[in-house]
């Protein structure tokens, strides 16, 4: 499981070295794609495969699931960490995330999130007073 919020630096090649806690679950392969919310979505490759056969099962016929898969696996891009836990970030990814030098990185359980330092603050600001002011069941029979 991915967890925690972490900070690392983009270098002048696109690259990120993955938190430490991250690396076992990543170091087999991942895949890197567009995330809603103009982040970046990390799976562990395995994680991805099941994803995509789920998405394989969509109708043809449904507009909407030809269009959320079309923008999924367009920008999907599978990478192999090197031996000091580094990933590149393709331009294509850094230009759809605003990606600058100073990154977010956040694990949100089934895989991981790359943000732009100042867009997950203020994603995060703006997300904590609803977050605290929830009312309403959110995620049916949890809260």
């Amino acid at each position: 499981m991915f967890l925690g919020t972490y900070e690392p630096k983009l270098d002048d090649k696109g690259r990120i070295i993955l938190p430490a806690k991250f690396r076992d679950q990543l170091q087999g392969g991942l895949v890197m794609t567009r995330g809603q919310e103009h982040c970046i979505y990390v799976f562990p490759l395995a994680d991805f495969v099941e994803l995509q056969q789920t998405l394989a099962k969509a109708p043809l016929t449904s507009k909407e699931a030809r269009s959320y898969t079309r923008v999924l696996l367009s920008g999907a891009v599978d990478d192999i960490p090197d031996k000091q836990g580094r990933i590149t970030i393709p331009a294509m990814l850094r230009t759809y995330a605003g990606l600058d030098r100073n990154l977010a990185v956040i694990g949100t359980g089934n895989r991981v999130e790359i943000w732009d330092s100042a867009a997950w603050a203020a994603y995060l600001e703006d997300q904590e007073s609803a977050f605290a002011d929830r009312e309403e069941e959110v995620i049916p029979g949890l809260f």
